[in-house]
């Protein structure tokens, strides 16, 4: 077993780590601030970038500067921001769609205690417990408080309007995936515009992407775990996600793996859910803001805007 042989280091050594390796940092006085509430490891992250390609010891690129790090940090969290705004709407359209759905169809608030609903992969008494959990002890929601006071009689898991205001993204993508019925499934799925196979690909994507972006990870220079899938019918309707982008170096990546691929599923279901919400004029404004992000590493074209899907949504003069 290797021994971790990293001292810690105080902020001024920290700073003087990065000036060491070609770091120009004007003013210490502020990159000693954004150490200190920002930290060492998570920026590391973003210095990446910057350092020479194929050096065993890490040297920065010439002339690169502190500001330009702190840059690349700060658009990435606006991202998250951006997304996370985006993908509130989804998650509360998947919420609401599937509890219409399925009350409507059944004409029973508790039909999703039928186990039959499901496919038998799926875990329903998982499911069965989980909202047991939920739905009990001094944490639950206020709305449980009422129906359980007010209904005593009725069982311990809320009717489906309940249910889903209780369950996680992932664990309604889950449920959203694993329902029976072809009837349900289209009925859910004709809301989003795409058949049930590509949008149990997407939502479970974009359930990721949101915790990474609740949890502050970095979302720029990510590869996804699983490509979500590129559908057999109606890509047409999608802007073009290349296979493969170079970087520098000779290198390439993986861009149906990257984060461009999820922009462009967010982008053509909101166009459904919410068409009036100019989601697409304010990436492209903060694109905008930021000229000198690597693209690339998004797995997003240079010439992005160009595709026939953008030039759709975005207006005339939008920045480029």
């Amino acid at each position: 077993m290797n021994s971790y042989l990293k001292p810690p280091l105080l902020l001024d050594d920290q700073l003087a780590l990065l000036a060491e390796r070609g770091l120009l940092i004007p003013d210490r006085a502020s990159a000693r601030h954004y150490l200190a509430n920002i930290s060492y490891f998570r920026l590391s992250a973003y210095t990446r970038p910057f350092y020479l390609p194929g050096q065993v010891e890490h040297q920065f690129i010439g002339g690169t500067r502190f500001e330009q790090v702190l840059d690349l940090y700060l658009f990435d969290r606006e991202l998250r921001l951006l997304l996370l705004d985006a993908i509130e709407r989804l998650e509360v359209a998947l919420r609401a769609r599937v509890t219409e759905v399925l009350a409507t169809h059944y004409q029973d608030p508790f039909c999703y205690l039928d186990s039959a609903l499901f496919a038998s992969r799926y875990n329903h008494d998982w499911l069965r417990a989980e909202l047991s959990k939920k739905a009990a002890g001094h944490k639950m929601e206020h709305f449980m408080v009422h129906y359980r006071q007010r209904y005593p009689a009725a069982p311990p898991e809320p009717p489906i309007w309940m249910a889903m205001e209780l369950l996680t993204f992932a664990q309604i993508s889950s449920f959203f995936a694993h329902l029976r019925s072809p009837g349900v499934q289209k009925a859910i799925c004709e809301h989003f515009g795409w058949p049930h196979t590509v949008l149990t690909s997407w939502f479970r994507s974009l359930s990721d992407l949101r915790n990474w972006c609740a949890h502050h990870s970095r979302v720029w220079n990510r590869e996804l775990g699983t490509a979500p899938l590129w559908p057999k019918k109606g890509s047409e309707r999608l802007a073009e996600v290349p296979e493969r982008l170079a970087l520098n170096a000779g290198q390439s990546l993986n861009s149906r793996k990257r984060l461009y691929f999820l922009v462009v599923i967010i982008e053509s279901l909101l166009l459904r859910v919410s068409p009036d919400s100019q989601w697409s004029q304010r990436l492209a404004a903060l694109l905008a803001k930021y000229p000198h992000i690597s693209l690339a590493h998004m797995g997003m074209p240079v010439s992005w805007q160009q595709d026939p899907f953008w030039q759709q949504v975005l207006p005339q003069g939008a920045p480029q």
